[in-house]
């Protein structure tokens, strides 16, 4: 799994229908009346014009599966909130980040019922600006961009109703991309862990020697392209659309249908278990139980290991993800957006505002349960993140992000989700024999395009 906590899974359906109703934005009457993704908001919140009025009321808050470990954590930064503003009341929710959760943030949208201050992953913030369910940060508050790393700042760019490249999320964290794997599973097949691969067929390489070691008593890696896709082909710098994001490009380059082989062809020979086909479960389960020899790429992933098999956290190694042809890594940071449709958009903006501010940041990436850095060019000064000892796997994991992020740009593609799935179905078909890799990149391509057209 990529550095990807949501879920990314939205059914196309969902998708689509949400982007159909998405009216864009669009001003008021004279009677203040104006409309975010066809819900009535305050004129305020959309159109020209800086956003303000003040900072009272209630708004919600959503966080994905934070409460159980970070609960603390987040209370406090409420309760510091309420008290430098008195009369407003943060209510949080903390969404379990099922394999729903897109459906329910798409329902919740529709329905103009959207938290006010919502975390969303790339996929899910590329439909919502799409549809105008997001304010627009760059015209609500133009000095947003402050306290971020350029990088971390520009990656937060998604496209309108109109094509048009606007600011609709704060960048909040990011993760990293690291190699995690059971050093015996990979003995067993020959591997040395101390030299990981450095391009991604390297890696796919190293998951047919696993398959063949294994024999089925365990395995390299999860089948379902939906964490590889479009992660990997970034990191092959692999061109997926072109310049105007307006169509798909990625059948042009011969390394993608050589890519789809390479998947048709570890399938085929057991490197991946049969039923994680279309599952949407990440490796955690299977790599806890010593079933998986690559667990997630997500640097966190270790504390899901040492908490729940202490014997596999023993046996665990943390390496490099290939850099393939970029040459570097790309962050995918978390992002907090602010609902267009708040009816107390400058107290929900502001809240956004004070939980990403670089102080809360700072505070929350030293927790010793995550390996996660932040985005703001004043935490990532804090020694805790320059200076980093130890030898233990959560140690290397962090050296391995904070040596990444002097070289990292923060670009990832982002495709609409239902473009995403529409992809991983041709990859699918092709992973079972159904099709051959090309054609299976051919009408990926042109599926892609059939859904980028009717969005445009």
């Amino acid at each position: 799994m990529r550095a990807r906590r949501l879920t990314r899974t939205l059914t196309c359906i969902a998708v689509l229908s949400l982007t159909a109703a998405g009216c864009g934005l669009s001003g008021g009457s004279d009677s203040g009346d104006a409309t975010a993704g066809g819900c009535k908001v305050d004129k305020g919140n959309v159109g020209s014009g800086k956003l303000s009025g003040e900072v009272k009321g209630k708004i919600t808050f959503q966080t994905t599966n934070l409460k159980k470990d970070f609960g603390g954590f987040f209370n406090g930064v409420i309760k510091a909130f309420e008290k430098a503003h008195p009369d407003t009341t943060v209510k949080w929710i903390d969404d379990p980040g099922d394999a729903t959760f897109g459906q329910r943030t798409v329902a919740d949208a529709q329905a103009c019922t959207l938290p006010d201050v919502i975390n969303v992953d790339s996929p899910t913030a590329t439909s919502l600006t799409k549809a105008g369910y997001l304010l627009n940060l760059g015209v609500k508050d133009p000095d947003a961009a402050k306290p971020f790393v350029p990088a971390f700042w520009k990656s937060s760019t998604m496209k309108d109703s109109s094509g048009a490249t606007v600011h609709s999320v704060l960048p909040w964290y990011t993760g990293g991309v690291v190699l995690t794997y059971n050093k015996d599973l990979l003995a067993k097949a020959g591997i040395d862990p101390a030299k990981p691969p450095t391009t991604m067929f390297g890696l796919f390489a190293d998951y047919e020697k696993i398959a063949k070691a294994a024999k089925g008593e365990y395995y390299a890696t999860m089948a379902n392209p939906v964490w590889r896709i479009p992660a990997d082909w970034d990191q092959m710098n692999i061109k997926m659309l072109s310049a105007d994001g307006k169509s798909a490009v990625f059948a042009d380059d011969p390394r993608t249908a050589e890519w789809v082989a390479w998947m048709a062809k570890l399938y085929k020979a057991g490197a991946m278990p049969k039923d994680s086909l279309s599952s949407n479960n990440d490796p955690s389960t299977l790599y806890s139980q010593g079933k998986v020899a690559y667990g997630s790429t997500n640097p966190s992933f270790v504390r899901f290991v040492k908490q729940n098999s202490p014997s596999i956290y023993a046996k665990t190694g943390v390496g490099q993800q290939p850099f393939d042809a970029l040459g570097h890594t790309t962050g995918a940071p978390q992002y907090i957006a602010t609902a267009a449709t708040s009816k107390n958009a400058p107290t929900a903006l502001a809240f956004a505002k004070f939980l990403t501010n670089a102080q809360n940041q700072t505070a929350w990436c030293k927790d010793p349960s995550v390996v996660i850095f932040p985005t703001t060019t004043a935490s990532l000064d804090d020694p805790f993140f320059q200076n980093v000892s130890g030898s233990d796997p959560f140690s290397e994991a962090r050296k391995l992000v904070a040596e990444q992020l002097k070289t990292a740009t923060a670009y990832q593609t982002n495709f609409s989700t239902a473009v995403q799935n529409a992809i991983v179905g041709q990859v699918q078909l092709a992973m079972q024999g159904k099709k051959s890799p090309a054609q299976a990149v051919k009408d990926a391509q042109a599926k892609a395009n059939e859904l980028l057209k009717q969005s445009s």
